[in-house]
């Protein structure tokens, strides 16, 4: 078996099955992912591998189990990219994560913040889902497997303060020992629409400060990602809400300065019911300009997809014949409303499809989705940022670094 330089992680991808093998040892398990189904594992599950290129199945389980299964994929993968550099920190220093101490976590949270040997420093504020992953994962195995949590957190109930009480005039504040001074709980910051006007033209239409088109400038998407970024501002969605609507749950753009529509509860972080939210006119149309079969540029955009071949290289996608925008089915009926955001992303429409659902490209199909739908990258620019690459890169990068450090942490040499 190939030994690996450092921890690793894979996530299960349920909507394509495995690439075929003749490996006996993998063939005697049988359907792999049917296996892993029972064993506890969903679509977007992580697999962390070490070094020795063998899961520990007790970190793994951490994924299939109690409250974190319930969680997003999103939470799964921000989790397991923490805990892999976590992971790796323990092998630079000559520790394992079943014996981390307090000083391992503290040591850690200095190398991940102000070590001047690290040149991939973090900011106290991204350190908290390091924090919080690790604080998780060892709450779990503690309670299952006994395993010591070396995560100093604030007490529910001190016996010290148990009956202190602030004055009057003062609140308490107790923060958790290993949250960075420098973290916030909050990061509100304003904008306003002139501000953001110019930010829109600047960097996603190509306009300088002037007013005049920039030299050079090729924005093939610009009416897509303006007219997302308008949604964002206009309707106070999260990305990934805006980036989850269709374009045939929008509202017409008519007389009225606002329009009503509604948000399926899969796309609401955390949700358990949908909520309705209002559009402004401005809004609406501006994306009806986009998806304008004869003047946007969608089609044209749909156009240039299908002449590279890049539908015919998705996978899992699940051709769309007709919808059901109500809140519940009839007799089961599936409805959009019970998709969640990967699911809406996977749907395509097939050019000979029923009226409503007639793409305007020549060829074989298009996304059903609004303008947002994987492609909120590219509409919020370079502050968008892509944290599963980062996180790889960060891995990879961070492990050379780890093991010139390891003689400067306390109790490695």
């Amino acid at each position: 078996m190939n030994v690996l330089e450092h921890w690793s992680v894979d996530f299960y991808d349920f909507t394509v099955p495995p690439p075929p093998t003749d490996d006996p040892d993998i063939l005697r398990f049988g359907d792999l992912l049917a296996r892993a189904a029972r064993n506890g594992a969903r679509h977007g599950t992580p697999v962390i591998i070490s070094p020795s290129g063998r899961p520990d199945p007790r970190i793994n389980l951490f994924f299939r189990t109690g409250r974190m299964a319930t969680h997003e994929a999103s939470t799964w993968r921000r989790y397991a990219y923490a805990l892999i550099v976590w992971l790796d920190f323990l092998d630079a220093i000559g520790s394992s994560w079943d014996s981390a101490s307090v000083r391992d976590v503290e040591a850690f949270k200095d190398w991940r913040i102000t070590d001047l040997r690290n040149d991939e420093r973090i900011r106290p504020t991204s350190f908290d889902t390091d924090r919080a992953a690790l604080n998780s994962s060892y709450t779990w195995a503690s309670s299952r497997y006994g395993i010591f949590n070396p995560v100093p957190t604030v007490q529910a109930d001190d016996s010290d303060e148990a009956g202190w009480r602030p004055r009057p005039g003062y609140t308490q504040q107790r923060r958790d020992p290993l949250r960075p001074a420098g973290s916030r709980r909050r990061q509100v910051k304003w904008l306003l629409r002139a501000a953001l006007e110019q930010w829109r033209n600047i960097g996603l239409r190509g306009f300088d400060f002037d007013g005049l088109r920039r030299d050079g400038w090729r924005g093939f998407n610009k009416d897509r990602d303006c007219a997302f970024l308008d949604g964002l501002y206009g309707t106070g969605l999260r990305v990934r809400e805006w980036a989850s609507v269709l374009d045939v749950e929008l509202p017409a753009s008519g007389a009225e300065r606002m329009g009503e529509a509604w948000l399926a509860a899969k796309c609401i972080k955390g949700g358990e019911e949908g909520r309705k939210y209002w559009i402004p006119r401005r809004v609406l149309q501006s994306v009806e300009g986009y998806a304008d079969p004869l003047e946007g540029s969608r089609a044209e955009a749909i156009r240039r997809a299908q002449r590279r071949g890049r539908y015919d290289r998705l996978r899992g996608v699940r051709i769309v014949t007709g919808h059901n925008l109500s809140h519940e089915g009839a007799c089961g009926e599936p409805t959009f409303q019970t998709r969640d955001c990967r699911a809406r992303r996977r749907a395509v429409r097939h050019k000979d499809g029923p009226a409503g659902l007639r793409a305007p490209g020549p060829e074989t199909a298009h996304h059903l989705v609004c303008p947002g739908a994987g492609v909120h990258r590219a509409a919020l620019g370079p502050y968008a940022g892509n944290y599963t690459s980062n996180a790889c890169r960060r891995s990879r990068d961070h492990h050379s670094s780890l093991r010139r450090a390891r003689a400067h942490v306390p109790g490695t040499s």
